[in-house]
C-alpha cells in the first residue's frame, strides 16, 4: 500500500483510540493494501475514490472467488477508513456510505452433541490421569484436558483461552475476567471441574519445574510465550481420534459453538449467552436461534393437546 500521512493516522487512531488488537490492525492493513493495489490498476488514488470504484472492487473480489463473507469484511475495513477520512475533514464525503454489504448466507455452526463432548473430555481426563513416560507428555496430557474443561465451561474464544494468565488458576474464584475483542472485559463463570483442572495443571507444572517464571496459564517456548491456537487445534484433532470422533468435526471454535448451543438447549436465555460469548451485537448470537426453534417445537410436540 502506498503509505500516506492519512493512512498512518488511521492506523494510529485504531491502535490508540479504539485499542484494536494487533490481528485486527494487520487485517485492516492487508485489506486496504489489496484495495489500493486494485486502484493502482485503475489509475485511481486511494483518497480520490468514488462509489463506482468501491463497487468495481467488490465485483473484482467476486471474480477472484472471494466469498460474500470475505467481501463484507473487506468492505467493513474500507468503511472504517473512509469514515475516518470524513470525520477528519480529509474528504467531504464517504464513498462507501451507499454501498450495500454483500449478502452472506446464514450458515449454522457445526456443533458436537453433548454425548460427543462428554466423550472427548472424558478421554482427555483419562489420558491426563495415567502416568506417562516423560514429564513433557504428562504436561501435554494435562494441558489438553485443562483447555477442554475451561473452554466448554466458559465458551471463550480460542485466542482468549490460550492467553489466560496463570493468575486465573491461582485465584480461588468462580469467575474469571477475560479481555475480549476491542479490549472489552467480561466476567465468565468457571465450573468446579474447570477450576480443579486448572489448579492441578499448575501444580503439575510446578512439581516438574516447568515454566516457573511464566505469566501464562498455558505457556510455551514460542514467540508469544503462550500456547498457540494452531497447536491447540492440532492436539484437539489428535484427541478426537483417540475418542473415536471424526477429527473433521472437532476444532476449538466448534467447542465454543457447542457451549452456546447446549446452554440454549437446556433453557438459557439468548441475552445471557450473548454476554458469555462476548458478542457486542445480539444479531451475532442469533445464529443459534435454530436451537431455540428446535426446543420450542419439541415443547409444542410434547405438551400441546393436538400434537
Amino acid at each position: 500500500m502506498r503509505r500516506t500521512l492519512e493512512t498512518e493516522r488511521f492506523f494510529e487512531m485504531l491502535s490508540v483510540e479504539r485499542v484494536s488488537a494487533f490481528n485486527t490492525l494487520e487485517s485492516y492493513r492487508t485489506d486496504l493494501e489489496d484495495f489500493d493495489s486494485f486502484l493502482t490498476t485503475q489509475g485511481v488514488d486511494l483518497l480520490a475514490v468514488q462509489v463506482t470504484d468501491v463497487r468495481a472492487y467488490l465485483s473484482d473480489l467476486t471474480d477472484r472467488g472471494f466469498a460474500a463473507s470475505s467481501q463484507a469484511r473487506r468492505l467493513s475495513a474500507l468503511r472504517q477508513f473512509y469514515q475516518f477520512c470524513y470525520a477528519e475533514d480529509i474528504r467531504d464525503d464517504d464513498p462507501t456510505r451507499t454501498v450495500a454489504s454483500p449478502r452472506k448466507a446464514a450458515t449454522l455452526p457445526s456443533v458436537l452433541s453433548e454425548e460427543e463432548v462428554d466423550r472427548l473430555i472424558g478421554k482427555a481426563e483419562e489420558l491426563a490421569n495415567i502416568t506417562h513416560d516423560s514429564d513433557a507428555k504428562q504436561i501435554r496430557a494435562a494441558r489438553i484436558y485443562t483447555l477442554l474443561e475451561v473452554l466448554y465451561a466458559t465458551g471463550l474464544r480460542v485466542s482468549e483461552l490460550v492467553s489466560l494468565p496463570v493468575s486465573a488458576a491461582i485465584r480461588d474464584s468462580r469467575l474469571i475476567t477475560v479481555k475480549g475483542k476491542g479490549g472489552k472485559e467480561r466476567a465468565v463463570p468457571l465450573s468446579p471441574r474447570a477450576q480443579s483442572a486448572m489448579v492441578e495443571y499448575v501444580r503439575l507444572r510446578a512439581a516438574v519445574g516447568a515454566y516457573a517464571d511464566s505469566v501464562w496459564l498455558f505457556p510455551s517456548h514460542g514467540e508469544s510465550g503462550h500456547f498457540t491456537r494452531q497447536a491447540f487445534g492440532r492436539d484437539l484433532k489428535a484427541l478426537a481420534l483417540e475418542a473415536d470422533i471424526d477429527r473433521n468435526k472437532v476444532s476449538p471454535h466448534v467447542l465454543r459453538h457447542a457451549f452456546a448451543s447446549h446452554l440454549l438447549q437446556n433453557g438459557a436465555d439468548l441475552r445471557v449467552v450473548q454476554q458469555l460469548l462476548g458478542h457486542a451485537d445480539i444479531s451475532t448470537t442469533q445464529i443459534y436461534t435454530h436451537v431455540l426453534e428446535e426446543r420450542l417445537q419439541k415443547l409444542v410436540e410434547d405438551h400441546h393437546p393436538l400434537a
